[in-house]
């Protein structure tokens, strides 16, 4: 344990709570006590200020020793015909060892986020689609589209840091550029340019919104749309919307899936992506998917370039088998088809392992509270505080390192696999 009367403060730190994963955090560390000092938000401040509570491995609600607890886990898969890994809320050396046992224990792995994520992954998978990243964003889009998401509130910081910097690379006015949101309104004032100016707004209902895209596309093709209104935005408005799109320099359409809440919503993106593909025929323009909390965006890479696939794997027939309804881990429990669930969740004390009758195992953050006490509960250290890790930015091309700040004491998620897998 760190000695509680030290002080410490770090500069430049990574958020790993937030998908764009700011790095300019300054925290200070007393003890095991953490403060955002500078450049927190709604997201990563409670994210590193929460408190420690729980130190030590329970087994039905005992207190154990770690060895007590790592050979209980391997017990219960060795004797596990059908385990399943789920939250996979962790980092990458984290989902690497996730991976691994699922291979030896012949597992199925699927994260908490997976159906939000899948919104963009079948749409990637079935036709493609051509997306930018964070740093082309900030330093070149004029016009960005938010369509059917209230970004601000999943992601505090994305308009300070990728919309209104204080410079980009190419000397672009900032203030030319301009904000419209398809769909939700915005739920504060972050898309609001630093001079003042709002965002405009198209609102019209989620359910509407597949109409509104087809129509959308439909004008930016130069196709003649009869219907006056759809959706309840009038089709002169979408035609401006499209004009604006077919003169932009470099335009971005954005949108969090968790937010895209309408009936097969990767259909919907799937039309937008097409769209995209279509503009840059003549024009620049690109996605932007924001996502990646908690590790999702880390465990779906690593899950792809160990087993070739995302989430959603299976390792039952001794080789990765996606499917990604079959293997849909919330499924599997309501079919009462696991009898082990190992529940990874190394970030978020709230993300809490789903109701079920199958031994379930926790690999949570200190400071978790259940229900129901699981069969097993080891308290891991969080990635980026109590040690170190890599995370992948929510536009998958950028991992960042994440620093440890303090001495608690606590095993990583990759150190309590690794001993199981061992024991195994």
């Amino acid at each position: 344990m760190t000695d509680n009367t030290e002080t410490h403060i770090f500069e430049d730190v990574v958020s790993p709570f937030c998908g764009i994963a700011s790095d300019d955090l300054v925290i200070e560390v007393k003890g095991n006590t953490i403060t955002v000092k500078e450049n927190g938000d709604a997201v990563t401040k409670p994210g590193f200020e929460t408190p420690i509570t729980d130190l030590s491995p329970r087994i039905k609600g005992q207190d154990v020793s770690f060895e007590q607890a790592v050979n209980h886990i391997a017990g219960l898969l060795k004797s596990s015909k059908q385990p399943l890994i789920g939250g996979m809320a962790t980092d990458l050396n984290g989902a690497r060892a996730a991976m691994s046992l699922a291979d030896m224990t012949r597992a199925t792995v699927d994260s908490f986020y997976s159906d939000n994520a899948f919104k963009n992954i079948l749409v990637l998978q079935d036709t493609g689609y051509m997306t930018t990243t964070l740093t082309e964003v900030r330093n070149r889009v004029d016009l960005l589209i938010v369509v059917g998401s209230d970004i601000e509130k999943g992601f505090p910081r994305f308009y300070e840091r990728m919309i209104w910097p204080q410079e980009s690379m190419f000397g672009q006015d900032i203030e030319s550029r301009e904000v419209i949101y398809l769909g939700k309104s915005p739920s504060g004032d972050a898309s609001t340019s630093p001079a003042g100016r709002k965002a405009s707004v198209l609102p019209c209902d989620i359910d509407d919104l597949p109409e509104v895209i087809s129509v959308l596309r439909a004008l930016v093709k130069g196709k003649t749309i009869q219907s006056e209104s759809v959706g309840g935005i009038a089709t002169s408005e979408l035609a401006e919307l499209a004009e604006k799109i077919n003169t932009a320099k470099y335009s971005v359409l954005t949108w969090s899936g968790s937010e895209m809440s309408m009936e097969h919503a990767e259909a919907s993106i799937q039309n937008l992506c097409e769209m995209i593909k279509e503009i840059n025929e003549t024009r620049r323009c690109n996605g932007l998917m924001l996502g990646g909390k908690d590790g999702d965006t880390t465990v779906n890479a690593v899950s792809s370039w160990q087993a070739g696939y995302p989430m959603r794997t299976s390792f039952s027939r001794n080789m990765p088998d996606y499917d990604p309804f079959l293997n849909r881990g919330q499924r599997m429990l309501d079919e009462g088809e696991v009898d082990c669930l190992l529940w990874i969740s190394s970030f978020n004390t709230k993300l809490t392992p789903p109701k079920t009758d199958a031994a379930t195992v926790v690999l949570g953050r200190s400071g978790m509270t259940f229900e129901s006490e699981p069969e097993v509960f080891i308290p891991v250290g969080v990635p980026g505080i109590d040690h170190v890790g890599r995370t992948f930015r929510c536009d998958s091309s950028v991992s960042l390192p994440l620093t440890k700040l303090r001495d608690s004491g606590l095993p990583s998620t990759h150190e309590v696999l690794t001993a199981v897998e061992k024991a195994l």
